[in-house]
């Protein structure tokens, strides 16, 4: 049992307020603490009306089809650009871009992160189809980030391939990036799941390594392509020997088990020259490009790379 406590000292509230206060209180115990207690607090009130709202415009932005994406180039060792990474943006009428960070949780948390996956993959692919028109962009490959609870869905793999049938896309270029967490559950099905796609020509790749689970358990078993490198062991690489060291591991252990290897956060030419060095074969972040629309993108790319590092 779950309980709400609204405390009171006097006749200036009404009932129906105090009503409110409860079961507000009990909703955040639901949340929180379940078979405990919360007291109502009218800063945690204001927090769940603010996100009460968020909810009710995040259903609405998916009707209304609010949502563009952005991409970040991928690079090979000498900065040729060898694919990129699809993100997701929500353009609110009236906050204008909503953060990714705010709104991606949120839509975890209620499901709404399936029907927004899928939109994310039906676009993604008639971006591949554009590229595959044009010979300057035909060898790019797109990546999509999948969260767990939309890989878990009984019909995604059906999805993807209806959604690559329908639109033409070739299926050679789409990589889908999952993460770790993906990875709880029915490990057998999930393998399942993969092969399948792999069938189709889907590559994948496993995102943020290192940061999640016990990867090791799990990854000689995975049809993986390529593990990516966490920008947050990237970060401070210039000048923090563990990072350096975990980073290397990392790019031996793709190497060991025949897995490309991709770095994010790349900011600077000293983190390029670093992983460049030890191997590691693409690269993302800041240093070559932004998250910006498909045609500054492609421009970018077309565009003499940065100087090898």
């Amino acid at each position: 049992m779950s309980m709400g406590i609204a405390l009171f000292n006097g006749l200036q509230e009404s009932i129906d307020s105090l009503f409110q206060y409860s079961n507000a209180a009990v909703h955040l115990a639901k949340l929180t603490s379940p078979n405990g207690l919360r007291f109502y607090d009218p800063a945690v009130q204001a927090e769940l009306e603010a996100r009460t709202e968020l909810e009710h415009d995040l259903r609405m932005a998916i009707e209304r089809q609010e949502f563009v994406l952005v991409y970040q180039s991928q690079v090979d060792s000498l900065g040729r650009a060898i694919g990129a990474e699809a993100l997701i943006r929500w353009e609110h009428p009236r906050r204008g871009f909503v953060s990714p960070g705010t709104f991606i949780p949120l839509a975890e948390e209620t499901g709404l992160i399936v029907p927004i996956g899928s939109w994310v993959l039906k676009a993604a692919c008639e971006q591949l189809v554009t590229w595959a028109n044009d010979e300057n962009t035909q060898h790019l490959t797109l990546a999509v980030n999948v969260s767990a609870k939309q890989f878990q869905q009984p019909d995604f793999v059906d999805t993807v391939c209806g959604l690559l049938t329908q639109s033409g896309a070739p299926a050679h270029r789409l990589k889908l990036e999952l993460t770790e967490s993906t990875m709880i559950g029915k490990i057998d099905d999930i393998i399942a799941r993969m092969h399948q796609l792999k069938a189709q020509g889907v590559s994948f790749s496993l995102d943020d390594f290192g940061t999640g689970y016990s990867s090791l358990q799990y990854l000689k078993r995975l049809p993986l392509d390529q593990i990516k490198i966490d920008q947050s062991f990237v970060r401070n690489l210039h000048k923090d020997t563990d990072d350096k060291a975990i980073v290397q591991t990392i790019i031996a252990m793709g190497h060991s088990l025949g897995l490309q290897v991709i770095a994010e956060g790349v900011e600077n030419q000293e983190h390029w020259r670093y992983l460049n060095e030890h191997q590691c074969h693409a690269f993302q972040g800041y240093y070559f490009c932004k998250p910006v629309s498909a045609t500054e993108m492609v421009q970018r790319s077309l565009a003499p790379p940065p100087m090898p590092a």
